[in-house]
């Protein structure tokens, strides 16, 4: 038996407390990894509600993976298709669930345990799931919140769990679809760089490390003119065609001007396959902005796009992708098509030993949408 990471938000998890609590799911780009990770019937889900960082419960599996798009935990369009049939051994209301930095847990957890409270180094382990958790500290959560639920005691929410849980909102795009909006209760601690050098040479960095990694995956690699000289000092290709001088597409003025300034893009022959745009001293939303103009633009475009930028920037970049003007594009919510990557995921890819032998699949498994 193993113990998987189940993430919900707010709103996710009430969705499933108002449901009859029989299926749990996932987006479908989880799928190649829940086929490699072989998750089976006896197998059981720890549940953690990101924003207000609580553990809510302890789902048992009963079925293999199945798809199904019957509305559960969106009202329309549920983008979390790919499901398991689950047993509930533990379901608490948000206000009774277990809080990370609760001293119960925090010092009794090994991804935890010796860290300052206010650490992010954790963090990375609640980026996806399902993700294989550590069995000895799934045993202990399971323990606790067995307790929890005899004892139900309460954790009132701190005023930046009411703002968290405020912020999120349900609007209606269309007669058939609705999506989550964020309307962030100040812009300023968004966008204030903090050691602005430092930063800077991390995030050129970054860059170095994507064009290595989708040269490896076997794409060509277009850099901004005006980044490519310090890109080029962190990667060397491999191969003399590896780099693009010029993009290989034809696009109106407009559209050029925009993808021409993308940090990084993987191209195959003549399409876009990903775009990522990494944030180090900019304002976030310099970067989304430049993502949301080129789906504007070209809303047929099929790209893949990804908003890379270091942990401590997480909840940021999913309050601005979360705007309610970003809900009414043509293509979508700009929450249903971009995601986020850590620095420190860029980081553990680039030494996976088989890229070579790879797609660029591999990226989803690091990446995670603000509605997760």
């Amino acid at each position: 038996m193993k113990y998987f990471i189940n993430l919900f938000s707010p709103s996710t998890a009430l969705a499933f407390s108002e449901s009859d609590q029989t299926v749990s799911g996932f987006r479908i780009s989880r799928k190649t990894y829940i086929q490699n990770q072989k998750i089976s019937i006896g197998d059981k889900f720890i549940c953690y509600c990101t924003k207000i960082q609580r553990f809510i419960g302890v789902l048992e599996i009963i079925s293999v993976p199945f798809e199904d798009n019957t509305p559960i935990f969106m009202k329309e369009e549920d983008p979390f298709i790919l499901r398991f049939r689950v047993k509930p051994t533990v379901w608490l209301p948000l206000e009774k669930g277990l809080p990370i930095h609760n001293d119960e847990i925090w010092n009794n957890l090994t991804i935890t345990k010796g860290l300052p409270k206010d650490s992010t180094k954790w963090t990375y382990m609640v980026f996806s799931s399902p993700r294989v958790w550590p069995f000895k500290d799934c045993q202990y959560l399971e323990k606790v919140l067995l307790q929890q639920k005899q004892n139900m005691k309460d954790f009132p929410f701190s005023e930046n769990d009411k703002k968290k849980i405020k912020a999120s909102q349900r609007i209606r795009i269309s007669n058939e679809k609705e999506t989550i909006i964020e309307i962030p209760e100040e812009d300023i601690n968004n966008n204030i760089s903090v050691n602005p050098p430092i930063q800077e040479r991390e995030s050129i960095k970054i860059q170095a490390l994507l064009a290595e990694i989708g040269e490896k995956l076997n794409y060509k690699i277009w850099i901004p003119r005006s980044d490519r000289s310090r890109v080029l000092n962190k990667w060397k290709p491999k191969h003399a065609n590896s780099l693009l001088e010029e993009l290989p597409i034809v696009f109106d003025g407009n559209t050029l001007k925009v993808i021409e300034n993308i940090d990084i893009l993987w191209i195959k022959r003549h399409s876009i396959v990903r775009a990522f745009e990494v944030e180090g001293t900019t304002a976030i939303y310099s970067g989304i902005l430049r993502m949301a103009d080129l789906l504007s633009l070209q809303p047929m475009l099929d790209i893949k796009i990804h908003i890379v930028a270091p942990i401590e920037r997480r909840d940021a970049v999913f309050e601005q992708i979360n705007r309610p003007v970003f809900a009414f594009m043509e293509k979508g919510p700009l929450s249903e098509l971009c995601t986020f990557i850590t620095y420190d995921s860029i980081k553990e890819l680039k030494k996976e030993p088989h890229l070579e032998h790879m797609n660029d699949g591999i990226i989803d498994e690091y990446t995670e949408f603000a509605n997760d």
